[in-house]
């Protein structure tokens, strides 16, 4: 039966017994620094492998991260936690809750951790109150979503509660959908090094989909390319390395110092890097009493890597704990994030976590934070009940963007296909072609453009529809410009036309105003005064008389300079097919034919040429075969 895969991370104080519970369990020691070893101390991550079974025979798979429980360094603490199932938050039953506990909390809560066990460590010493510890506890969890997590007390030293510890961890982790397979890998690099006579491995926590041995991947934020040469998980070489698993990943391609810790190994169209993001934050009620305010210079942890940025609130001046509020991050480097991802905000000098937050709009432009049609789209992703909830998601993306490519909806975001499947078959959309758009602006933009064509009709009657370039110039404003082609179709379908570069109304009849009636009657009389040799355009006057006829068919455009009646250009093409039935002829024959000059017999050689009636071969004319 395969397992189940999932990724375990600790959580709590220093010598509160993180890496000593993390050895029990697995039979590994996660602390491989000789510092780390001397001090007695975690600093940089740990990490273990454990085998557990559900209660119905299931083999579960766990990878573990041990963090560091020090204050100096919660930044690796955060880089540990920024991809993980369930939390493993640890507690000294004879110190109890303390300062890195509630920071640690208040990070597993921020990154939506919702899953996850307490581990009251200690047990064993004389000195320890199990029952005082776990009521703490209990309070401390009141109100969060771990407060129904099982609470049990153990002994690295002497092995007690360990078996029940298993138990509740396979309980728990079983009770947790698996890991999504939905075609967007990302590798979140936490550890970089480089193997004698292998190449340069990337180690991270794979989520969002599976990678395979000589795939292409991307390194994020560099749009660096680069090859998977060989893969592992948990210690075994495979070929493709599922979702939820702790994997190393060497490297064609790329040299140690092409990939940088905190980098993300992903697929190439997975989107791009950008230097701004809209986010939702929130504040713990028992953060750090500081208030948080705007344009304040903050370092924003996302998986593993953490960026310096500015802060940039929507409404609010400042944020005090408890609070939430719309922001946008101001990032000082290119970062690649998806929509959905959760960050860490902690301050500047890197004393202390402030808030959290959901990305909303990884790639936001600066422009127009504040703008309506923003603020509403990040509104409608805040109000999801679930951040998984794509149908959410989807429907306010859609009304922001007006229509998208249905390949590019929510592609820079962590929803896979399935996902976006489900939410287009549950929300009011319009699908056209390769295009899905709101019900809502699509229906504007329609209304818009009948409008603009009607009014065009109502203001020039005498002219034949809307230049394309005019309408689409104008309807950027609903929608975006690759897609006003496929509205056009659209609107073509009910009552309206296209002819060449122009839209109309099909039930559009050509009329002169009466203020250009007279003016046309000139026109018609210059062309038919000598119908073989008519005026230039230029001596005709009235140009908007002219296209008029041109429009009706009274006229025929020779060249932008020339124009002719419709029935003297129908008898020089009846004379001119006359000629060239018994052979070819030179053009100073056809002028004599036709009885005009040179200088209306070329322009309209070459009409009839465009036209296929005729084909020019050397110096002779000759009729075109048809068919």
């Amino acid at each position: 039966m395969e397992p189940l895969h999932y990724i375990l991370a600790t959580a709590g104080h220093i010598d509160h017994g993180k890496s000593a519970l993390v050895r029990a369990l697995s039979g590994s020691d996660p602390d491989r620094l000789p510092e780390e070893k001397k001090r007695g101390i975690t600093i940089e991550l740990g990490f273990a492998h454990l085998d557990l079974c559900s209660t119905d025979g299931r083999p579960i798979s766990v990878g573990i991260i041990d963090v560091p429980g020090h204050e100096d360094f919660v930044k690796n603490m955060v880089a540990g936690v920024g991809s993980i199932d369930c939390g493993l938050l640890v507690v000294a039953a004879d110190d109890g809750w303390m300062p890195q506990t509630e920071e640690h909390f208040q990070i597993l809560d921020y990154l939506g951790v919702t899953h996850g066990i307490v581990a009251l460590t200690k047990a064993d010493l004389p000195d320890a109150d199990v029952e005082l510890a776990t009521e703490d506890v209990r309070e401390r969890l009141a109100g969060s979503p771990l407060e129904q997590a099982p609470i049990i007390p153990v002994s690295a030293h002497t092995g007690e509660g360990l078996e029940t510890l298993k138990i509740a961890l396979a309980t728990s982790l079983a009770q947790i959908p698996p890991p999504m397979n939905d075609g967007k890998p990302r590798l979140l690099a936490d550890r970089v090094f480089t193997l004698k006579g292998i190449g340069t491995v990337v180690t991270g926590t794979l989520s969002g989909g599976s990678l395979s041995h000589g795939q292409t991947i991307t390194l994020q934020p560099g749009n660096r390319k680069a090859r998977v040469r060989s893969l592992q998980s948990h210690n075994q070489e495979v070929k493709i390395a599922p979702p939820g698993t702790r994997t190393a990943v060497c490297l064609s391609d790329a040299s140690r110092q092409d990939v940088l810790r905190g980098e993300t190994l992903t697929l190439p169209h997975l989107g791009e890097p950008s230097e701004t993001a809209d986010i939702h934050i929130q504040r713990s009620p028992n953060s750090p009493q500081r208030i948080l305010r705007n344009h304040t210079r903050i370092r924003v942890h996302h998986g593993s890597a953490n960026t310096p940025a500015r802060l940039v609130l929507m409404d609010q001046k400042e944020i005090k704990p408890g609070e939430s509020e719309f922001a946008q991050l101001r990032f000082e480097s290119p970062v690649h994030l998806l929509a959905g991802d959760r960050v860490v905000i902690r301050d500047w000098p890197e004393t202390s976590t402030l808030a959290g937050g959901i990305i909303i709009d990884p790639t936001a432009p600066r422009r127009g934070f504040r703008s309506p049609p923003q603020r509403t789209l990040l509104q409608q992703c805040a109000q999801a009940v679930n951040p998984d909830d794509s149908a959410k998601w989807a429907k306010a993306h859609l009304q922001r963007l007006g229509a998208v490519l249905r390949r590019n909806l929510l592609k820079q975001s962590r929803f896979g296909e399935s996902q976006i499947d489900a939410a287009l078959g549950v929300i009011d959309t319009v699908q056209i072609k390769d295009w899905v758009a709101d019900p809502e602006c699509w229906k504007n933009a329609l209304n818009a453009a009948a409008t603009l064509i009607n009014t065009e009709h109502t203001q020039h009657p005498e002219r034949p529809g809307l230049p394309l370039a005019t309408l689409r110039k104008a309807l950027r404003e609903y929608l975006p410009t690759d897609s006003i082609d496929i509205l056009l179709d659209d609107l073509c379908t009910n009552g309206f036309s296209r002819n060449g570069t122009l839209l109309s109304r099909d039930s559009h009849t050509l009329t002169l105003p009466p203020a250009m009636q007279a003016a046309a009657e000139n026109v018609r009389a210059a062309l038919r005064a000598k119908p073989m040799e008519p005026p230039a355009r230029k001596d005709l006057g009235h140009p908007d008389a002219l296209r008029f006829l041109l429009d009706n068919g009274e006229a025929v455009e020779l060249s932008p300079d020339l124009a002719m009646d419709t029935h003297a250009f129908d008898e020089a093409v009846k004379s001119v097919r006359t000629e060239l039935a018994s052979g070819g002829a030179k053009a100073s024959k056809l002028r004599e034919v036709i009885g005009t000059s040179r200088r209306v017999l070329i322009p309209l050689l070459e009409k009839m040429d465009k036209d296929g009636i005729t084909l020019r071969q050397g110096d002779l004319r000759v009729l075109r075969q048809q068919g």
